[in-house]
């Protein structure tokens, strides 16, 4: 039997179409002058994690304007985003109750997540959290997540849908990835899926790279790492691409050709065909603003963005689970 509620917020999703994946966090700071990709500083080895050091005094966005990226984000049609709460390094962007290693402590103390929530919200834009499960501060990984972990991710994640509203989507990342985070039989999704429903039933839990709808609640693509959509699929998904190089902002991007607006709508639509939201990438920079460059693809974007027709209901063939 299907779960019609998952599957009305499938279709809810779907029919956000265009949105904005907002990478702000430590590595806005740690990597800025560095030319290695993103993915390449969370693992050395052969595929061990490794262990960042970093001083929350050096978190430090002097002109912090969360206003800004939503504007941005409205200006090129978007619907929805998504700002990473933490990333794989393990700062926290809210001044949580369960670690230092948060804006509690840093050069400037505000609270990140409630200035993105509040600024995305008086848009009108959809305003989810992205969260990763692999910390490499706190050393949680494929090789280690003690009961102690797991309570913390879970408390974690408690906060983030008890303290701050209506939270429409939840993403996840580095879980069971060979590079990345717990495996799956030490901490199953099923129990992180149960606690977000318990918390918030309307909150659907995405994981980065899997197209697994038993664990899963949308097929989640990771194109800017070459993670393509099957001719065959359709939906519901969401793909994600970036404009620059990297994730993260670096001090080249101010100055930098980005992506071609062409390039991007092709990106999106091609998703929308297949009943694909598509995430589109906004780095900001160490002030916590967009630059100019930034600012200017996304309205040339939006200017040019034709939003396919709502569904109407989901498609017969979306698998659920029940």
């Amino acid at each position: 039997m299907k779960n019609q509620h998952l599957l009305e917020r499938q279709q809810w999703f779907v029919n956000q179409r265009s949105g904005m994946f907002i990478h702000f966090n430590s590595a806005t700071f740690q990597f800025a002058d560095s030319e290695i990709e993103d993915w390449e500083f969370a693992h050395e080895n052969g595929g061990q994690p490794r262990r960042f050091v970093f001083d929350p005094q050096d978190w430090n966005p002097t002109a912090l304007d969360c206003a800004q990226w939503a504007t941005a984000a409205k200006s090129a049609g978007m619907t929805f985003a998504a700002l990473t709460a933490k990333h794989h390094e393990g700062f926290s962007l809210w001044p949580t109750r369960h670690t230092e290693h948060c804006v509690r402590n840093a050069a400037n103390p505000t609270d990140v997540v409630k200035e993105y929530l509040d600024a995305f919200r008086k848009e009108g834009i959809q305003a989810g959290l992205y969260f990763s499960i692999l910390d490499l501060h706190h050393k949680i990984n494929r090789n280690k997540c003690t009961p102690e972990d797991k309570q913390f991710i879970k408390n974690q994640i408690l906060e983030l849908l008890t303290e701050y509203g209506e939270i429409p989507f939840l993403i996840i990342d580095g879980w069971d990835a060979e590079w990345g985070g717990p495996r799956y039989e030490v901490l199953p999704f099923q129990e992180i899926d149960q606690l977000v429903k318990e918390l918030q039933p309307d909150c659907l839990l995405m994981n980065i790279g899997c197209d697994d709808l038993a664990l899963t609640d949308i097929a989640f693509y990771e194109n800017a790492a070459g993670q393509e959509i099957s001719d065959s699929f359709n939906g519901p998904g969401a793909s994600c691409n970036i404009l620059t190089k990297t994730w993260f902002w670096r001090t080249t991007d101010t100055d930098m050709e980005l992506k071609t607006a062409d390039w991007a709508l092709d990106k999106i639509n091609d998703s929308n065909r297949r009943n694909v939201s598509f995430l589109l990438n906004g780095a900001p920079n160490q002030l916590g603003r967009l630059d100019d460059n930034m600012l200017a693809r996304f309205k040339e974007i939006g200017e040019r963005y034709a939003r396919p027709a709502d569904l109407a209901e989901p498609p017969a063939d979306w698998p659920t689970r029940g």
